[in-house]
């Protein structure tokens, strides 16, 4: 037996390198942009989108002339059945093999000759004439993004037309780095959250948030409604380690699980040289730190920081007085090792910034860069608070450094579990705020995370990016994202890069240009089967509750969400 469905129209034309074109029989006030639509014809089912909606007339002028005027209400009524009408304009996705009508004789055939569950495809054909068009019905919408009840499968939103749910699937989530995108006051914090607590409450990943902005771990106030977040850490409870840079920092009066102090030998000549931008430093630069590194190896910051830039009077051998550098200064080490003197003092003065930095010390209390690698390791999850170090130099020093670091540690569980069949590494996902700081095309060569995007998904670890600006992400990283999750985006250019390497993006752009600034987002990429705009869930009390461990019904997220 068939499910039912809305039936909306029929299909009039179209083909595989433009969009199917769709009769309407239903008023076109009742079809949004982005409806999710289905093509029935024989033993497929063809799965698209609705990317536009026009007017059309059998002739001109049935269209100009206003008929309702000049005619009686039914004579008018029935001129325009017969002579205007409107059409969808919808981009084909997905086929799938559902075989003949169950009822029939050859549906146990098809059933016995099946091999393998049906097969869900690209589009490769196309339906003939005035095949039936419907509006996908739930099981639809479960069939190709999957059953919510489903292991590994997400609820991230709802079906802009009839409230039917959506997922995101988790295991494929984590396969590959994602990004989340959306102007500023779109709400990607809170879409950032509500993946991250689902990520969380099925243990698919261990998460690591470099929060700048001290948002993440604990409660909040939204700065729209005024009303109290729950953070994370409130959410988790143990799974979450909430750690602040620095000794002593606390986040909002909140004391964390531990605080992060940075060594003077843990801070590599590359992790400055990611700082040019910042610093302002001279091209000048890369020779003078490998100079330093050639002279003090690992404590070369140490040595660097202690140098001083003074000079003392001595006495030449006709006893007149001159002035020479002071033998512990930068000019004297300098001197010794061939290195430009003006180049090196003027390293050091723009590296002051850093020699001031309270949480970097000489002896760190802990090795707390080890601890929030053991943690990551046993599947916990941790969120890096900045409290008051939240200016983009320590945001690009610590972030960096961290994530070199754990590079490091990752592909070391790897080799180690390919070669000598030790455990297989945790899954880990590194969150990235303000990603067009660390990821633009001057940094993406110098910093890990361009790496990672690139390399490291064969080491289990990938990226989520979230930022307001992917057009200013270097554009080969924005390649290797594979789950986008977008919001409103005004800026052309943003939207171009948001959907680059998409298919059918150019369909794609004016949807993304015209969605509700806030609680209406893009679904595209590798963790969802095909373009979906949704409305997406909220980050409320009825979704802590269900991260807690209740779950509320489909019946009341559809009130809630007004259907």
């Amino acid at each position: 037996m068939r499910i039912q469905r809305t039936q909306i129209g029929y299909l009039v034309g179209g083909g595989l390198k433009e969009n199917f074109r769709v009769r309407l029989t239903v008023s076109p006030q009742e079809i949004q942009e982005g409806a999710f639509v289905v093509i029935q014809s024989g033993n497929w089912n063809y799965y698209g989108i609705v990317t536009d909606i026009n007017l059309g007339a059998t002739d001109p002028r049935f269209a100009d002339e206003q008929t309702e005027v000049r005619f009686p209400p039914q004579i008018a009524k029935a001129l325009h059945g017969q002579t205007l009408y409107a059409n969808l304009e919808v981009l084909p996705n997905l086929m799938l093999e559902v075989g003949p009508d169950e009822g029939s004789p050859e549906y146990k055939e098809w059933r016995d000759n099946l091999k393998d569950e049906p097969r869900i495809l690209p589009v490769k054909n196309i339906p003939p004439h005035h095949a039936v068009v419907s509006l996908a019905n739930e099981g639809d919408i479960a069939e190709i993004f999957g059953d919510p009840n489903g292991d590994g499968n997400f609820v991230i939103g709802y079906t802009r037309e009839q409230g039917h749910p959506v997922c995101i699937n988790l295991e494929k989530f984590v396969q590959r780095s994602s990004g989340v995108f959306g102007a500023t006051g779109t709400g990607k914090s809170f879409l950032t959250r509500l993946v991250l607590a689902g990520l969380m409450k099925y243990d698919r990943a261990a998460v690591l948030v470099l929060d700048m902005h001290n948002e993440y771990g604990f409660d909040d106030v939204a700065s729209d409604t005024k009303k109290s977040v729950k953070g994370l850490k409130s959410l988790f409870k143990s799974k979450v380690n909430c750690v602040g840079l620095g000794a002593g920092s606390t986040i909002r009066g909140n004391q964390v699980d531990f605080n992060l102090e940075v060594a003077m030998d843990d801070i590599s000549t590359a992790d400055v040289e990611t700082l040019t931008r910042e610093l302002n430093l001279r091209e000048t630069t890369a020779t003078t730190l490998n100079a330093l590194y050639t002279s003090f190896g690992k404590g070369w910051f140490r040595a660097f920081k202690a140098m001083n830039q003074e000079e003392v009077e001595i006495e030449d051998d006709k006893g007149r007085t001159k002035k020479v550098p002071h033998p512990d200064s930068v000019a004297a080490w300098a001197n010794q090792n061939g290195v430009n003197v003006m180049a090196a003092v003027g390293l050091q003065d723009k590296l002051r910034r850093l020699f001031d930095k309270p949480y970097i010390v000489d002896k760190p209390a802990s090795d707390s860069v080890a601890q929030i690698i053991q943690s990551l390791e046993a599947g916990k999850h941790v969120v890096l608070s900045f409290g008051e170090h939240e200016q983009d130099l320590d945001y690009l020093l610590v972030s960096n450094l961290i994530t070199r670091k754990i590079r490091a540690a990752w592909e070391k569980k790897t080799n180690d579990f390919r070669t000598h069949g030790k455990a297989e590494p945790k899954p880990l996902i590194i969150v990235v705020e303000e990603a067009h700081k660390l990821l633009n095309r001057e940094m993406a060569a110098q910093t890990t995370f361009a790496t990672i995007a690139r390399e490291l998904r064969k080491y289990y670890v990938t990226l989520l990016i979230v930022d307001q600006r992917p057009s200013q992400i270097y554009d080969e990283v924005m390649s290797q994202l594979g789950t986008r999750i977008s919001g409103w985006l005004g800026d052309d250019l943003d939207i171009q890069a948001a959907l680059s390497g998409l298919s059918g993006r150019d369909a794609l752009r004016g949807m993304l240009a015209r969605l509700q600034p806030k609680e209406e987002v893009l679904l595209l990429g590798w963790g969802v089967p095909m373009p979906l705009p949704v409305r997406s869930r909220r980050y409320d009390e009825a979704f802590w509750k269900e991260m807690s461990g209740g779950k509320k019904s489909e019946a009341q997220n559809m009130k809630e969400l007004g259907f």
